[in-house]
């Protein structure tokens, strides 16, 4: 019998922006809080909001988690393995 697995994750990334915004983060609820999120994100990248603007560039979209008080930006790349996370709002 075939182990079944769950679905594939993309990577995260993060953008220089998005890592220092990470590095200020100390509050173990924040830390758990994004990393709820980007779980989220990375299982499932078109769950996000499409936010409209330039289209020469990849979709930027939004996710948001009002139970965790929780925003993030982030753009998926062509082939759907990496989610660069660009902004963190926590």
């Amino acid at each position: 019998m075939t182990p079944q697995h769950g679905p594939r994750r993309a990577r995260i990334a993060f953008s220089d922006s998005a890592a220092k915004q990470l590095e200020n983060i100390t509050s173990e609820a924040q830390i758990h809080a994004l990393d709820r999120a980007l779980v989220v994100v990375s299982v499932a990248p078109d769950v996000g909001e499409p936010i409209p603007g330039d289209t020469t560039g990849p979709q930027l979209r939004q996710y948001t988690d009002d139970v965790e008080q929780v925003r993030v930006l982030y753009f998926v790349t062509a082939l759907r393995t990496v989610v660069v996370v660009a902004y963190i709002e926590v």
